[in-house]
């Protein structure tokens, strides 16, 4: 895949990483029910929805520093060894910073 659409599809995950995130948010900020079992239920929704927007913000920080990569023309080089990353991988992880040795 060149570079061009690699950092397409790049943004385009930003984009909805972005999305994802608002809508995360904008549910964990609106009130609760009144009902304490429901409160239980909720609060366990939210603990879930917690995980997914910690993990939602580390993977679009990834997306936006491997748009940085290629902005800088470096994207595809193992940011620990400076070998290539496998072709392989970079599609089946685009915004991957090490080559398989280097992750392990």
């Amino acid at each position: 895949m060149e570079n061009d659409k690699i950092h397409a599809s790049l943004t385009l995950k930003k984009t909805q990483l972005v999305e994802r995130i608002a809508a995360i948010e904008a549910d964990l900020k609106k009130g609760r029910s009144q009902d304490f079992s429901e409160q239980t239920t909720e609060s366990e929704n939210d603990e879930v929805l917690d995980e997914i927007h910690h993990e939602a913000k580390i993977e679009l920080s990834l997306v936006n520093q491997a748009i940085q990569r290629i902005e800088q023309n470096k994207y595809g080089s193992c940011s620990q060894c400076e070998e290539p990353i496998n072709p392989e991988r970079l599609t089946a992880l685009p915004y991957t910073n090490t080559c398989i040795n280097c992750a392990q």
